[in-house]
């Protein structure tokens, strides 16, 4: 008989115990509560009270003594009751990240930059040619130049001509450098909504992603507040926001003083924000207005814009915010940078961010 049958509805059940599903969540709470493996495991504790999240056989304290036979965790010297999470769990976090935001990332070979074309670069090839108007010193293949020179003048007399010059081409590979900016003044937690930690989450997944796929590109991490200063991999899953008001201007600088040192022809800044610049510090003195886009900040970030542009430093900026008058800072910031804009939710910023960093490594600047 056709028709159909209608069952008893079973919804599936939290998985219990287990060290590797409590790994995951464990890994997941350290994002929100900044590293603090106390807290995460309080959180836990929590949650197994509410949800049974272990088992008779596996219990909470089975897991923490697991986390620290296996390194995850380590005694807290300064709280005797008091765990701390290890080098390991932060490599694992970033790991957790990269999977999370780029999980459909297919696997290829380490640093393979490789274009269809030769040029200026690193890897050798077999191809030789005469010396052109344009080519640099370190093109030119000096023990075969020689060689031309002492066969088309003689030994006696050494002569050297531009026709004895031999170009040894190689194959050029774009290598990226990028700085992330990643704003932590006070608006990156109000209103009830948690944006810095979808930030961190994308800073260690695109980190993780350099580190595995193009390990020779360069990835910089600047946070600003009032101030702008880098911090290094390590300390990302510990980053908080301040009682900080907006200083982009002071965080651009830092970026494009940190890539003026960085020796490659691609550089780039990312920056994650969510609101406009509010200060700037003057001869060591903070000035401040949070009302409404401040005509003396704007004008000063916009013209580090300029100069970023003029220094081929594209910008692309990822505003977490709707506000009509913000996007049009944007607009107006990203027109004279000549860089882009996206105007993106939380739940698809790790997506954005990673199409636009592979998109631009593919892009050339002589």
């Amino acid at each position: 008989m056709r028709g159909h049958f209608f069952s008893k509805y079973i919804p599936n059940e939290i998985p219990k115990g287990g060290f590797d599903e409590l790994l995951k969540l464990f890994l997941e709470l350290l994002n929100y509560t900044s590293g603090d493996a106390n807290e995460a495991l309080s959180w836990m504790n929590e949650l197994d009270k509410q949800y049974h999240i272990t088992n008779d056989e596996y219990g909470m304290g089975d897991f923490i003594e697991d986390l620290k036979q296996r390194g995850y965790i380590d005694d807290d010297q300064n709280n005797k009751d008091g765990f701390i999470i290890t080098a390991k769990t932060e490599q694992s976090i970033r790991q957790s990240a990269l999977e999370e935001i780029f999980g459909k990332l297919k696997k290829s070979g380490k640093g393979q930059h490789n274009t269809n074309r030769s040029g200026q670069g690193e890897e050798k090839n077999a191809d030789r040619r005469e010396y052109e108007f344009g080519d640099t010193l370190d093109q030119i293949d000096m023990t075969a130049s020689i060689h031309n020179a002492q066969i088309n003048h003689g030994i006696s007399d050494f002569t050297m001509t531009e026709r004895d010059l031999e170009v040894e081409e190689k194959d050029y590979k774009t290598i990226t450098s990028t700085v992330l900016m990643i704003d932590i003044s006070h608006s990156m937690i109000l209103y009830g909504e948690d944006r810095i930690t979808p930030a961190k989450k994308v800073a260690m997944a695109l980190a993780e992603l350099i580190n595995k796929k193009y390990p020779k590109d360069t990835l910089d991490i600047v946070v600003f507040g009032n101030d702008a200063w880098p911090i290094s991999l390590k300390d990302l899953p510990y980053l908080q926001v301040g009682p900080y008001h907006t200083n982009t201007y002071a965080g651009l600088e830092l970026a494009v003083d940190i890539l003026r040192r960085r020796k490659t022809h691609n550089k780039q800044i990312f920056m994650i924000t969510d609101g406009k610049p509010t200060c700037l510090k003057e001869n060591g003195k903070y000035y401040k207005n949070s009302i409404g886009l401040d005509r003396k900040v704007v004008n000063k970030t916009l013209n580090m814009a300029a100069q970023c542009k003029r220094l081929n430093i594209p910008i692309t900026t990822f505003m977490i915010a709707r506000d009509a008058y913000l996007q049009q800072f944007v607009r107006k910031f990203t027109e004279i940078n000549g860089g882009k804009a996206f105007y993106s939710s939380l739940k698809g910023l790790g997506e954005y961010i990673f199409e636009d960093y592979i998109r631009n490594r593919r892009r050339t600047v002589r």
